[in-house]
């Protein structure tokens, strides 16, 4: 809770410690495998991902995908030449992209592919191409979304995930207060009760 605003009584829904939490990428990965929180491996065989871990993207360049080893070591020293010293390395996940979006307590949850409407924030969307639609368990990925955002404390949360094909599934990322872009009416209307009630 913000410093302060509690004993004002000013209700405080995603904390500025959560919000914090959230852009440091690093941060946020060692928590999930201190819980057991499916995120991806740091190796594979079909390219890897870095990214900035210090804050949130600045620019597209904070993310990049690299085919192989030398992209990522070329991409490595690019970082090292910006000065970014915290990056996160994991290797791509072959499977549907979902985008989820929760509010604790609500019992609001919804997932999209992005790649049925093709809107996209970056062109990183539709990097696994269009979706196959792999039959998985929602209540899993909730679960596993909602203890995130209750282990990292905030409660009004969103994210990216991938689907395999056998239905399992790796968070690939996390936000405190996305863009509900797909489901904003239905979101605002579980905000207001998670406000009210909280």
């Amino acid at each position: 809770m913000a410093e302060g605003a509690g004993n004002q009584g000013t209700r405080v829904l995603n904390p500025p410690l959560g919000v914090e939490l959230c852009c440091h990428r690093s941060r946020l990965a060692a928590l999930m495998a201190d819980n057991d929180i499916p995120q991806p491996p740091a190796t594979g065989r079909h390219g890897y991902w870095l990214k900035r871990a210090d804050t949130s993207a600045q620019s597209a360049g904070d993310i990049r995908f690299c085919a192989g080893q030398r992209e990522l070591a070329a991409a490595l020293a690019d970082f090292g030449r910006r000065g970014i010293a915290d990056h996160l390395v994991q290797a791509h996940v072959q499977g549907d992209l979902v985008k989820f979006y929760g509010v604790l307590g609500t019992g609001f949850f919804r997932h999209y592919y992005p790649g049925d409407d093709g809107i996209t924030k970056m062109g990183d969307e539709m990097r696994n191409g269009t979706p196959h639609h792999y039959t998985f368990a929602p209540a899993d990925l909730q679960s596993a979304a909602g203890r995130l955002a209750d282990l990292a404390a905030v409660p009004v949360y969103g994210g990216d995930a991938i689907i395999r094909p056998d239905g399992t599934f790796v968070i690939i990322d996390f936000n405190d207060w996305p863009s509900f872009a797909r489901c904003r009416e239905a979101a605002a209307g579980a905000i207001v009760d998670l406000a009210t009630h909280r």
